[in-house]
């Protein structure tokens, strides 16, 4: 596969492509720990360490202990007059379901205080069923002491991949989803999907294959179908909720078609935790206009944003954002 890196094929994929620049540069590359995609790179007079393609020596300790922690990132956001979502933070169930008359008639994410890729996130359409707001409540807790309950705003998702103080792509994250085409069954149309040879497994492809778990089963009975369903031609079917590219999600490039207001707030989100390298996720209403205090949203700031991801986008044009890692360690052409 043109993506992959021969000779570091077990690594993930945004290391493969950060050795194969490297290299390219006339640097050399060592593997310290395969697993932990924990590499060495020697060039240019410098030495330097990487962790699965963006833990450099470019971040302070700190920085990436705020982002991790979604509290304290919304608070540095919102002092650094950036919009996020409205919300209260919760230690127990009891907490939670006290406030609940709080959220029942708008939409609600519910989501823990320090995990990612999507995990123990629910979102919840308005109104909100007790019901449904306790099981994510519960949910949420079983990945982490606290939660997140937030206002659900409105808005398309997007990830900008800020490097050294600049956007250098921008994708459109669409949720695990298939086309019907009144033919085939849910879990067909999942298998054809699955057969393109972007999607794997492990981050060793660009794009991660679609699941067909109780996550997406439950999904789907919130639209009346099962795997068996047939949908009609051209409906579009999502199976999850969550746009994350680790659950199946589509990444669709971006970089040229989003106003620059929406990326100058991006590079301050960095900025307000000091982040060099950083994923900025941000619902925005409308990509062509102008953004303003209530047409957008960052809801989450990644320590450790994928690389492969804005190389081999499901659909756009290869970014080469490897490059910019290693030009922000400095380590030039030899």
């Amino acid at each position: 596969m043109p993506w992959t890196t021969p000779g570091y094929e077990e690594l993930e994929l945004s290391t493969q492509l950060v050795i194969r620049e490297a290299r390219a540069r006339g640097h050399a590359v060592e593997v310290l720990d395969a697993p932990a995609n924990f590499i060495r790179i020697r060039g240019a007079g410098r030495v330097e360490y990487l962790r699965q393609a963006t833990r450099t020596s470019a971040d302070t300790y700190v920085s990436p202990l705020i982002m991790e922690n979604k509290k304290v990132t919304k608070r540095l956001l919102a002092e650094a007059g950036i919009r996020v979502p409205g919300g209260q933070d919760y230690g127990s169930l009891d907490a939670a379901g006290a406030d609940f008359p709080r959220w029942r008639s708008r939409g609600t994410v519910v989501k823990p205080n320090t995990t990612n890729f999507g995990i123990g996130v629910s979102m919840l359409p308005a109104p909100v069923s007790e019901a449904a707001y306790l099981k994510a409540v519960a949910e949420a807790l079983e990945a982490d002491d606290t939660i997140l309950v937030e206002e659900l705003l409105p808005g398309r998702e997007f990830r900008f991949l800020v490097i050294g103080g600049a956007v250098r792509a921008i994708l459109h994250r669409v949720p695990a989803r298939v086309q019907g085409d009144g033919v085939h069954t849910v879990a067909e149309l999942v298998a054809r999907k699955n057969e393109d040879p972007l999607r794997g497994k492990g981050y060793r492809s660009p794009l991660e294959k679609l699941r067909m778990g109780p996550e997406e089963a439950a999904h789907l009975g919130l639209a009346g179908l099962t795997f068996a369903s047939v949908p009609e031609a051209g409906r579009e079917v999502a199976l999850r909720p969550n746009s994350n590219i680790s659950t199946g999600g589509d990444s669709l490039d971006f970089t040229d078609r989003v106003h620059p207001g929406y990326g100058e707030l991006a590079v301050a989100a960095a900025a307000a935790v000091g982040a060099r390298i950083c994923g900025v996720d941000m619902l925005i209403e409308d990509v062509d206009r102008e953004p303003d205090a209530a047409n957008y949203g960052v809801i989450e700031l990644n320590f450790n944003p994928a690389l492969h991801i804005h190389d081999y986008p499901y659909q756009g044009e290869n970014r080469h954002v490897e490059r910019h890692v290693l030009d922000l360690l400095e380590l030039w052409p030899c």
